[in-house]
């Protein structure tokens, strides 16, 4: 797929200055620029952002992938004129994000009263691990730490090893969704209700305890906190990954009544939509060891395309359980275009794998318009629009103000 640098899309005139590093302000930036905001990525002078130093074989993959549709700005901001510089980008722009651990943007001189001064309908995006407020608001916080104390960690792996973190930046990304959302909720606030500018406390630690599954409220319920399962669920049975005879894996979902009745008639045990000891949902997460060894037994005397063929003939909900590069190569996938090959001189055969735009608008989609930025690759373009002209620039990079 090529990039559309004249796309059309709708968040056209939406300018976002980001002032974040890493993942959770990225993330709410990406979705942003992929639905056609300006999002303009200030970064600091030598290397920039940090996430451009995630990836492999020497290759940026997470920037190239997260910074699409991004343009880059290198700006000391412990320079006076630097600062002078963000504020008359302010002026013209719809928000303003930043990770600073909590008072940080007040200690650079960038309060959200400062900004605002320079454009009361700012609206101001401060990704934190606790947030502004309460008794860790001062602390750092990375998403290890996050996934750790919201209970994800304590509930995640199998019940006779220790907890288990996510190898993936996931309270951040959870949390850059979120941000995402908010922003967009603080647009309509400004732009329909002629509302003023305001500040989203966003921390990391909230948006993933919203997605846990009510363990909190479960806890108050019964006075246990939910424990390792490994892949089983402590609502619904069957649900399990189950090998296949040709060493391949299958997941399984019975998780409606319905389908769990489905799947014991379509492997030959409809006895068990009468047994008490299955009949119930409630009856079958109780035997949740009986139930897997039923169901596994019967999957593991099959290879995976005659579990996938046979399953989807009965309509009952499984499906492989996929690598990356299996993935890559799915029917499904390829035919939805979920993934897209964009152009990109550093990887293997010129191109990188990445998203499509998600999610899919039927009337004004969001598109891949232009490629990450490098350091600094846009720093001309952006003076000039804020009307620095080619001598005033030179001398803002002589003086290392911008590079």
């Amino acid at each position: 797929m090529d990039y559309r640098p004249d796309a059309e899309c709708p968040l056209d005139g939406v300018r976002v200055l980001d002032l974040s590093r890493l993942v959770a302000g990225n993330m709410s930036t990406h979705v942003l620029a992929d639905h056609g905001a300006d999002v303009i990525k200030v970064e600091p002078p030598g290397k920039g952002d940090p996430l451009r130093d995630w990836g492999a074989d020497g290759i940026s993959v997470q920037w190239k992938i997260y910074a699409r549709n991004k343009r880059s700005i290198v700006m000391n901001l412990r320079d006076e004129r630097g600062k002078a510089l963000l504020l008359d980008m302010v002026e013209g722009a719809q928000v303003f994000v930043e990770n600073f651990r909590t008072g940080g943007l007040e200690k650079m001189g960038l309060s959200p009263e400062t900004l605002w001064a320079r454009n009361p309908a700012l609206i101001i995006l401060r990704v934190t691990g606790f947030g502004q407020t309460g008794p860790y608001a001062n602390r750092p916080g990375f998403g290890t730490l996050i996934e750790g104390m919201s209970g994800f960690a304590m509930k995640t792996g199998f019940p006779d090893r220790p907890p288990t973190l996510p190898n993936m930046a996931l309270a951040d990304m959870v949390a850059g969704l979120y941000g995402a959302f908010a922003v967009m909720t603080a647009l309509r606030e400004v732009e329909h209700k002629g509302g003023k500018g305001q500040v989203i406390d966003l921390s990391l630690l909230e948006p993933l305890m919203s997605i846990l599954g009510g363990d909190a409220a479960l806890h108050h319920v019964t006075g246990k906190a939910p424990m390792r399962t490994g892949n089983r669920s402590l609502t619904a049975s069957p649900r399990n990954t189950y090998q296949t005879s040709d060493g391949s894996w299958l997941a399984i979902s019975g998780s409606m009544q319905a389908m769990a009745m489905r799947l014991f008639r379509a492997i030959g045990r409809e006895d068990m939509c009468d047994d008490p000891r299955y009949a119930t949902n409630a009856a079958r997460v109780v035997r949740a060891d009986e139930v897997d060894k039923i169901v596994g037994d019967w999957v593991g005397a099959r290879t995976l395309a005659e579990n996938l063929s046979f399953f989807e003939k009965a309509e009952v909900t499984a499906g492989p359980v996929y690598d990356a590069g299996q993935l890559r190569e799915d029917p499904h996938v390829l035919g939805r275009e979920a993934l897209v090959n964009m152009p990109e001189p550093e990887a293997p055969d010129g191109y990188m794998p990445m998203h499509n735009i998600i999610p899919r608008l039927s009337e004004t989609p969001g598109a891949i318009r232009r490629a990450a930025p490098t350091l600094g690759q846009d720093t001309d373009d952006i003076l000039a629009g804020i009307g620095l002209d080619a001598a005033a620039i030179k001398d803002m990079r002589n003086a290392g103000v911008v590079a």
